[in-house]
Parts: structure tokens; sequence; C-alpha cells
């Protein structure tokens, strides 16, 4: 069998699941069976749908390839339901679709989706033992051929999976890094917090309330700017592709909140360290006019890092939009399609 995994997420599981997959498969059908892990992007066509065509210059590196299983992170909407999987019993292809199998226990569901694809088509039943990798709450259907069938995700929880999906596919913990622009303007913005008397003041006298209202706000603004200045927020080309492109959207808002969150709580504990190392409890005790404790440097930290995530905002405009864009499944799917040339 020959497993082709898009670059990034997909191609981890492919990898992490290679093992398990091959004993699987040994144990249902009592042959020596061999899972070959290739890592391409299959590219779309026009029309939004992928090319299996390619798999066929892909085949010929791999003669003794019975079945062709497809794991990618694009996220398949049709019938109203997310997609999970489909089957091309003609061609001897399978497509599982990772976002739509949530961002929890992701090796088991893939897994699953992969075993019941191949049981649809290889021509003998598994035995009794492997019907438990069948996912719960779904069911497979057959189109008037026979030749093409689907598995779509429970209509309820189906959407929720599929965008934290698609928010873990876009690794928002790897996002930091490409924005190199908005670390260095919210580190040094928010360093200032340690060396100003009048924001120990200011934080000193601003009511909780207030300083968590400040935190959320600086937040907002950071998130707004990245999706407006580099263009994150994407359209449909057709009414045909306006689901699926909700779910972009909102799991690019999802990517964005767990970034811009963790780059506030590095700044907030950077900036809290550093306090207790350069500012004595008496000084500041002095300039606050009350007897300094550690809430009052926590507090130095928290608005401190919220003008660092400000300035950060600013910082991003010097990021690259390509980098910064590359995290987003919009224009990942962008780059699949084929140009007019």
């Amino acid at each position: 069998m020959l497993l082709v995994a898009d670059p990034g997420l997909p191609s981890r599981r492919a990898l992490a699941i290679h093992d398990r997959v091959e004993q699987l498969l040994r144990d249902a059908y009592g042959v020596q069976t061999t899972v070959n892990v290739h890592t391409d992007t299959i590219r779309l066509t026009p029309d939004h749908e992928l090319a299996l065509n390619e798999i066929d210059g892909l085949r010929t590196g791999y003669p003794d390839a019975d079945l062709v299983l497809i794991l990618t992170e694009i996220p398949r909407h049709t019938q109203g339901n997310p997609l999970i999987a489909e089957v091309h019993a003609d061609r001897n292809i399978a497509v599982v679709s990772c976002p739509t199998l949530g961002a929890w226990r992701t090796k088991h569901r893939i897994v699953k989706a992969i075993m019941s694809s191949i049981d649809k088509l290889v021509p003998w039943n598994l035995n009794e033992s492997m019907r438990a990798f069948s996912l719960k709450g779904t069911n497979w259907t057959e189109s008037d051929d026979s030749q093409h069938q689907t598995l779509h995700a429970p209509t309820l929880s189906g959407g929720a999976h599929l965008i934290l999906g698609m928010t873990i596919s876009n690794d928002p913990w790897r996002t930091a890094p490409k924005l190199s622009g908005a670390l260095a303007a919210a580190s040094a913005t928010g360093a200032f917090g340690i060396f100003y008397s009048s924001i120990w003041q200011m934080s000193t006298y601003l009511s909780t309330f207030r300083l968590l209202s400040i935190g959320v706000t600086a937040i907002f603004v950071m998130m707004t700017w990245l999706i407006l200045g580099h263009k994150l927020w994407d359209k449909p080309v057709n009414e045909k592709l306006a689901p699926v492109v909700m779910f972009y959207n909102l799991s690019t808002v999802l990517t964005l909140l767990f970034t811009v969150v963790a780059l506030y709580a590095v700044l907030a504990v950077l900036i809290f360290l550093g306090g207790l190392v350069v500012i004595d409890p008496a000084f500041m005790g002095q300039q606050i006019q009350q007897k300094a404790s550690l809430t009052n440097y926590l507090d130095v930290a928290w608005l401190s890092a919220a003008m660092g995530v400000v300035a950060g905002a600013i910082g991003a405009s010097f990021d690259s939009d390509l980098d910064v864009q590359r995290l987003t499944h919009g224009q990942r799917m962008r780059q699949r399609l084929y140009s007019e040339e």
C-alpha cells in the first residue's frame, strides 16, 4: 500500500502510524503487507477537487502498491457535512482528511479512518476483531454505481471537530517564529515596563477588571492587525465553497488567538521574572506609595505585556506577507491550485 501524505502534520501523523497500520493489515488479512509512506502535495483542479490523476505518476515509483491512500490537510465538506474519507473503488484510491478528525486522539482516529477505507477497497472481508475500526456516529454512503463511497462526520459535532482540526494543522505553536518583527517590537516595548516607574504606578491603581480588559483589548488589536494587514480573511470565489471558506476563517481566528495569547503569556512571565531581578521592593514601594507585594509585580508584568502585544501588532507589518499567509489553510489551498499556464 502507498500512503501519500501532505507535508506538515499529515506527514508526521503518517510516519507515526506507519508500523501500527502495517501490523493491523497483517493481522486482518493474514498476509505480509508493506506500507510505503510518501510525502507530497497533491494539487487541486480549478474546481477545487484533488487532482487524483497525479497519483498515476506516483504509482510508477511503487509498482508493488495495490492501494493508494491519500492523507490530506485539506478540509473537505460535501452534502452539508464535513467529509472524513472517500473511496474510489475503480481506481483503488482512498482519501482521508486529517482536519475532519478533530484535534485530539488524531492518530487513533486516522488509523480507524484508514482501516475503514481499506475495508471498502479490498475485495474480502475483515475478520470480526477488526469491526471495531469504525468511527462513532458515522456511516458510509454509496453512490449509484457503487464505485464511489463517502464517510461524513456527524452533523452536530463534525463542524467543531473540523475547526479544531484545522487549527491544529496550522501549527499555532510554530507561528510565533514566523512573526519575527512582531516578537522584536513586543519584547522591546514590554521591557519598558521594568524600568519606568509611571507604569508601576498606573498598574497599581488600575482595578483587576481594567487590567483584564486592557489585556483582552491588546490581544484583539494584534489579531485584527494581523488579519487585515496580511490579508488573512478569505472570501469564497463561488457559493459552493462558502461553507469551507467559513471554516478557513474560523480556524485562522482560532490559530491567531492561540498564538497571540501564548505571546502575551510568555511576555508576562519574562517581564515578571525580570522585574523581580531588577526592581527592588523598597524602591517600588516608594514609587507606588505603598508596600510592594508580589501582586504589584504581576500587575506590572500584565500591563507591560499588553503594551508589548500592541506594539507587536505594529511590528508584524514588517513580517513577510507570504510567511504569515502560509500559516493559514486558505493560502496553502491556493498554492495547490493549477494555474492557467
